[in-house]
């Protein structure tokens, strides 16, 4: 399971630039998170400052029980195998194929032999979509395949531990959307704490579990992706719909008088440019691939969530129990499907041999392959008590899928 990371009264500078300050928040064990902001706000200084590149002037990061604000330089090479990293452009090495940079941190780390090195990358380069150009150099190929190229360098370990910068940067809709899948159904598998640094709001909309923004050297918010999503504050609202109108201008800290400006203009009627879709309108969360394990994280951020709710305003509180109802849905009628698609796999054999579907039901390898199916079989309820706006209580009926 990936680890919990801890960062507390975070502060980062260079020089007299103050980058920002007083960062405080929790990435919980093994869920999706997203840190939103402008450009220029010191996303990608932080991940370099949560794996130990650069030194913050104030706070701690603590990552399983260790500071590595504190720790020596042997202790924090060993934190650093719980990493996996995408870089923003990739970060390949141009002299290598893609092979050996992806090969690169299991000949660096590990002592396999090199027949256990080609079944792993060779694993990851079918995960990423990139067989058959794993002995291309980095020159030869898109940016959005040396962005492929780069996770799967950033998987070749099993990180318990995995940050992206900027999945999405170079890559068209679609390969941002397989790229969306992919992260999810990669937690899905080995159950990894990632944070994923974007600008891509429907990224944000659909993958994580917790959202976070930065803007004007402070953390603005921080907890479920409902909170931020719903959340009435100038700057989020701003962000989430790409107006010009806002407290965001073309540098961080936009001028009186352009404010005024642009307020009389709006004042007046005229469009800041902004698109006009209702975020308070949660979208379903992205789920695992059919044949996927479902995610454990999934189970063990609504518990969290649920003993969190009195403590949200009551649009948040909508939103999550939403939220909640929506992923139920989908998932009761994923299992239908899959086992549409299981009775349909089974039947067919038995007519092509002249049996019953029945009687080769109970053939010895097709129950063991439908046993080891998973989410094929629903798990007991739970009953959770929410508050509901007028502060009274309703019970909600909630599958515990931890099973």
């Amino acid at each position: 399971m990936g680890v919990e990371v801890s960062v507390e009264g975070l502060t980062k500078s260079f020089g007299s630039q103050n980058i920002w300050r007083d960062v405080t928040f929790t990435l919980p064990s093994g869920e999706v998170n997203a840190l939103l902001g402008p450009s220029g706000t010191g996303k990608s200084v932080f991940l370099k400052t949560l794996i130990g590149l650069l030194h913050p002037e104030q706070g701690s990061v603590i990552i399983d029980g260790t500071d590595i604000t504190l720790c020596s330089a042997k202790e924090l090479y060993e934190i650093r195998k719980l990493f996996g990293v995408l870089f923003q452009d990739g970060a390949l090495f141009g002299s290598m194929s893609l092979y050996d940079n992806i090969a690169f941190p299991l000949r660096e780390h590990t002592k396999k032999k090199e027949d256990e090195v080609r079944r792993i990358v060779m694993e990851k380069v079918e995960m990423v979509g990139l067989l058959g150009a794993e002995d291309k150099l980095p020159g030869e190929i898109s940016g959005g395949m040396r962005k492929r190229a780069g996770l799967a360098r950033a998987l070749v370990l099993d990180p318990q531990i995995i940050l992206c910068d900027e999945p999405d940067s170079g890559l068209d809709p679609v390969r941002t959307a397989y790229i969306s899948q992919l992260l999810i159904d990669i937690n899905a598998t080995i159950d990894a704490t990632i944070l994923i640094v974007t600008h891509n709001i429907n990224i944000a909309r659909t993958i994580p579990d917790n959202i976070g923004m930065l803007f004007r050297k402070e953390l603005v918010m921080f907890g479920p992706r409902e909170q931020l999503l719903t959340s009435e504050q100038p700057v989020v609202k701003q962000f989430l719909s790409g107006d010009r109108f806002g407290p965001i201008g073309m540098s961080e800290e936009k001028d009186e008088a352009v404010a005024a400006a642009e307020a009389a203009m709006q004042a007046a009627g005229i469009s800041g440019g902004g698109t006009k879709d209702d975020f308070t309108e949660i979208i379903p969360q992205v789920q695992p691939n059919p044949g996927m394990p479902e995610r454990k994280a999934s189970v063990r951020h609504r518990e969290r969530v649920l003993e969190m709710l009195p403590t949200f305003t009551p649009n948040v509180q909508d939103a999550i129990l939403r939220s909640i109802a929506q992923e139920d849905e989908i998932k009761a009628q994923n299992r239908g499907e899959m086992a549409q698609a299981h009775a349909a796999t089974v039947a067919a054999p038995a007519v092509a041999l002249g049996k019953s579907a029945p009687d080769y039901a109970g053939d010895d390898a097709v129950t063991q392959s439908w046993a080891v199916a998973p989410g094929l079989v629903d798990g007991p309820t739970e009953e959770y008590e929410v508050p509901n706006e007028g502060g009274r209580h309703s019970s909600t009926e909630i599958p515990d899928n931890r099973s």
